[in-house]
């Protein structure tokens, strides 16, 4: 009896002993998966920020010389490789900053506002408070420009509270300060700037800014004595030595202010020689910096200020100069919104690259895993067996459901990216225009008819279709859907036809078309009879279409209008469409393309 007791307590402690071991095993290979995958997401993470830096910095390089459109490419493409946009919160905000810049450079002030409301969300998440104080000064800038100096002011005093260095404070209330000339508050603006202007504040980051920053300030301070009067000999000291700061930076864009102010200082103390001199050097400055904003301004100055003769010819140069930025605006809107619509298209295809690079390097460190675990298990336990498959089993439901959500989002942003600009004309067009009027009407409903094509389309365009041995089958079965004791379809060369020769694409593309014709023909309800043949001319296959409904001779233009999607899939495969207009009663259309 003490001999049985005794195995038992010993059978007792190998079994606790086992258990004790493989949890201890359990914990450790989950420790190191744990780690090996923190290791590989912050490989990627490091290596994904200097790749995006590296984009901005391309970017800069265009910026610098003017060649906003191409910047403007570069950092939306770093943008759109901030995914998810918390893991690079300082390069996501970095770009939105620089596409901002752009934006208002040229004047797309709304177009800034939407970036920047953009970035304001993840401004607490980025380590580098200048990001920030980028943001809040651009912000800033924006309302200025748009003549709202409240906001504008609300979005400096937050740039000042995240400054750190005293040199970036006074850059930012030598901004408020001129705000509040804007305003009229010279003596409030006046109070603010004299402190910063006993001495210069360095810039230890940049020494150039130095002086850049200390010119404006004289600038400020100037504009104030100029406004309030008796104060010539003040404001004439501001200016000159504002003057004398800049021509040693060789900056024109600023040069543009210096000259201006010394304008604007002979004009009120009545030297209207010097006034013209000093009119003529910042309308050339502006020139040289290609700044049109301000090349616009003086030349307005210009025309009151100087005689008739070179004021007509100031004038001409003035409204060049308008036409000329009005055409340049909208191609380069029209150039943005096509850099945007490639980036977006170049967004899903990386993401879809990494999703499979992700899945690869996932199954490849599973395998590994499962490999050696299943060593373990063979020799200790039956246990750790069951537990791997019940885990393997939630983690691969885990994989489908996050497969199945990638798609749906995809699904989402086509439709998002495809619609929301459409959706929003057609909006801002009902409220605009009045729908009263025939042609305002028919604009709007051809709006409508877009997106509803759209949508349609990408509905449809979601649906698998076999392109092996099954095609000709299952092209048949589509269109035997269209059958009705009222309709009756027949076919001819379906079964002549090498479809195994012909692209899957191609094959694709025919059934989306035949899918539309036939949709088109059972919409109108006034069809019996649709005659469907394809034939194979050498390299080529053709498609002829007919059916016996009168829709073509009352609604003509509607109609083609409404085949416009068959027509776009024909032209993407280099094929072309006829329609024959010549039949009063039955609707006739044949295209070919290329095997």
């Amino acid at each position: 009896m003490i001999k049985n007791l005794f195995l038992f307590c010993k059978k007792k402690y190998i079994i606790f002993c086992f258990l004790i071991f493989t949890t201890v095993l359990a914990i450790t290979l989950s420790v190191k998966f744990h780690e090996t995958k923190k290791q590989q997401d912050k490989y990627f993470k490091e290596n994904q920020s200097a790749a995006i830096k590296k984009i901005i910095k391309k970017g800069e390089t265009y910026f610098d010389p003017g060649k906003y459109d191409s910047a403007f490419y570069y950092f939306n493409k770093a943008k759109s490789l901030c995914n998810p946009k918390e893991d690079f919160a300082d390069d996501y905000v970095e770009s939105l900053v620089c596409i901002t810049d752009v934006q208002q450079r040229y004047g797309n002030f709304y177009g800034a506002e939407t970036t920047l409301t953009e970035a304001i969300p993840y401004l607490e998440k980025t380590k580098n408070p200048r990001h920030a104080i980028n943001v809040y000064a651009l912000m800033a800038h924006n309302y200025f420009s748009t003549y709202d100096y409240e906001n504008a002011l609300l979005y400096q005093r937050k740039a000042l509270k995240r400054a750190i260095s005293t040199f970036r404070k006074a850059d930012i209330i030598t901004d408020i300060a001129f705000i509040y000339i804007q305003q009229k508050k010279y003596k409030e603006a006046i109070n603010l700037l004299k402190p910063i202007a006993k001495h210069k504040i360095r810039d230890k980051v940049n020494p150039p800014n130095t002086d850049v920053q200390y010119s404006a300030v004289l600038y400020n301070l100037g504009l104030c004595y100029l406004r309030i009067g008796d104060n010539k000999d003040l404001a004439f000291d501001c200016f000159n030595r504002s003057l004398e700061l800049t021509i040693k930076t060789n900056n024109d864009y600023e040069l543009v202010a210096n000259y201006y102010s010394l304008y604007l200082y002979y004009k009120k103390y009545n030297n209207p020689e010097l006034a013209t001199i000093n009119i003529q050097k910042a309308y050339d400055c502006a020139k040289r910096t290609k700044a049109t904003i301000y090349e616009i301004d003086m030349l307005g100055h210009l025309i009151k200020n100087d005689d008739v003769n070179k004021a007509r010819k100031h004038f001409d140069n003035y409204l060049t100069i308008t036409d000329s930025v009005n055409i340049s605006r909208k191609r380069a809107k029209n150039q943005f919104a096509n850099i945007i619509y490639d980036s977006n298209k170049d967004k899903e295809e990386n993401f879809e690259l990494k999703s499979q690079k992700t899945t690869k390097e996932l199954q490849l460190q599973r395998q590994k895993n499962r490999s050696y675990i299943s060593y373990v298990i063979i020799s200790l336990s039956l246990f750790i067996l069951l537990f791997l498959i019940f885990y393997i089993t939630t983690k691969g439901k885990q994989e489908k459901n996050d497969v199945i959500f990638k798609s749906e989002m995809r699904i989402s942003h086509k439709l998002h990216n495809e619609l929301n600009l459409d959706a929003y004309q057609t909006l801002v067009f009902v409220q605009d225009n009045d729908l009263e009027n025939k042609e305002n009407k028919e604009k709007l409903l051809n709006s409508l008819n877009n997106i509803y094509s759209k949508t349609r389309n990408i509905s449809r365009e979601n649906s698998k279709i076999p392109t092996d041995d099954r095609f000709n089958l299952v092209l048949k079965e589509m269109i035997s859907e269209y059958k009705t004791e009222d309709v009756n379809i027949i076919l001819n060369g379906f079964d002549i036809i090498q479809w195994n020769t012909i692209d899957k694409n191609k094959k694709i593309i025919l059934y989306r078309i035949l899918q539309e014709l036939l949709f088109n023909m059972k919409k109108s309800n006034c069809t019996s009879l649709v005659s469907i043949i394809i034939k194979q001319i050498d390299k080529k296959i053709a498609i002829q279409y007919t059916d016996n409904s009168s829709e073509i001779s009352s609604e003509n233009i509607i109609l083609e209008k409404r085949l416009q999607n068959v027509e776009n899939r024909i032209k993407t495969i280099k094929g072309t469409l006829n329609f024959d207009t010549s039949l009063e009663k039955a609707f006739k259309i044949s295209f070919t393309f290329p095997i």
